[in-house]
């Protein structure tokens, strides 16, 4: 019965006749790919894929692309592997140009790529997270395809980033939504989206900080060649995509103000590869060959070093939206520069300061006060719900295939 399906699947597809159906295994078998882009995202998409596996008659597919495929970046698609899942597709991407152009051409080879695993793969369901830029070519491809779409983080607002309009268009090309507060349930609602299908499940980051086993202080200290007897803070600062000072400015503001602090040392991560981080690199790169006795750059961390780390940091600095996510659960302040992150729900724990050198030393100095300090420990977290990864996994499965297939609008006297 199963190869039946199969075969009149393929047929449909290749004969152009699956215009609006949605096929389902006639055992009841689902079929679910989730496609991941960066480390980052595979961080917070792997407990979801746990807990999908482990469920009845569910099959999970993963598709690879982008950042986990390219050597610079570590090849972390290994790191998939080593999880103990099996990639069952590949969708390697040219590294773009450093502009929005050569950005825009990744995305195009991404809904390619996505496009010809899909065909092979023939899910019924599809899982994405958040925001980046290949990712709306892959949406462009399951919505086209006509395979229902489960969206998580969508509803927030990054005005200092493309991302923002990325994030909402993808919002409009996915039947299932899983927010992280409920303020962003109520945006994704807003824009036509059906409430029965718009769940605040938390975020799963902040998920893997409660659950994950972190490694010990002597397991941080050998991998990074660094004791943390002394005062450090974690750094990490992406491009800013849209924002009247420049990306390399900024970043270079950030060190000036790193300088105020002597007596700090730092441990700084490479920035994702949106349009800018070529200079971003170029920069920090140059910052810890000069500083080598109190800085370490380590390219990616990976989930369980980053998280392992937060507890024996005196802040997190930089322009990355795990300052506001995940960190305020450790019990650390955040020092959030700029206006990458305008608009997204911070709690009292993280401080939003301006671009320039002067502000972002007065807020690491604010940061590390012992009264700032003392609220941060309270762990007050919008970002936090319990079980974020079953409530997930419950609310993929409560729908078939076919019932998220057929996606309305939902005007606003609808909404309730």
């Amino acid at each position: 019965m199963v190869k039946m399906w199969l075969l009149f699947r393929i047929f449909a597809l290749m004969s152009g006749v699956l215009d609006n159906i949605t096929l389902t295994d006639s055992s009841g078998r689902r079929n679910i790919c989730i496609i991941t882009g960066t480390r980052a995202d595979w961080g917070l998409l792997r407990p979801l894929a746990r807990e999908l596996a482990g469920r009845e008659n569910v099959t999970v597919q993963i598709v690879a692309t982008n950042m986990h495929l390219m050597r610079k970046y570590g090849m972390t698609v290994n790191e998939i592997a080593a999880h103990g899942f099996e990639v069952n597709a590949r969708v390697p991407l040219p590294e773009a140009a450093d502009t929005p152009a050569g950005r825009a051409l990744v995305m195009a080879e991404c809904a390619r790529g996505v496009t010809e695993a899909l065909e092979k793969l023939l899910p019924d369901t599809v899982v994405i997270l958040g925001d980046r830029f290949e990712m709306l070519g892959a949406a462009a491809a399951v919505a086209i395809m006509q395979i229902p779409l489960v969206h998580i983080a969508g509803g927030e607002i990054t005005e200092g980033a493309v991302d923002d309009s990325i994030r909402h268009a993808i919002t409009k090309l996915a039947s299932l939504h899983f927010t992280e507060t409920e303020e962003y349930r109520r945006r994704v609602i807003s824009m036509g989206e059906n409430p029965e299908r718009v769940v605040n499940t938390g975020s799963p980051g902040v998920w893997n900080l409660h659950n994950v086993k972190l490694l010990t202080r002597d397991e941080l200290e050998r991998f990074l060649n660094l004791s943390l007897d002394r005062p450090t803070m974690l750094v990490t600062f992406h491009p800013v995509t849209r924002g009247a000072v420049s990306s390399a400015q900024e970043c270079g503001n950030m060190l000036e103000a790193m300088d105020r602090f002597p007596e700090m040392q730092y441990v700084i991560t490479f920035p994702n590869n949106d349009a800018g981080s070529s200079e971003i690199i170029e920069l920090i790169k140059t910052y810890a060959q000069e500083n080598e006795d109190r800085v370490r750059l380590i390219p990616s961390l990976g989930m369980q070093r980053y998280l392992s780390l937060l507890p024996h940091v005196r802040a997190v600095v930089g322009n990355s939206s795990s300052g506001l996510i995940e960190v305020p659960s450790a019990g650390v302040p955040t020092v959030n520069i700029g206006v990458r992150q305008k608009g997204r729900v911070a709690g009292p724990s993280v401080i939003t300061c301006a671009e320039t050198a002067d502000n972002i030393a007065q807020a690491m100095r604010t940061a590390v006060s012992d009264e700032f300090s003392a609220l941060a420990a309270r762990k007050i977290n919008p970002y936090f719900q319990p079980d974020t990864p079953a409530v997930m996994a419950d609310n993929i499965l409560k729908f078939t295939p076919a019932e998220l297939a057929d996606k309305k609008f939902y005007e606003p006297d609808e909404i309730h």
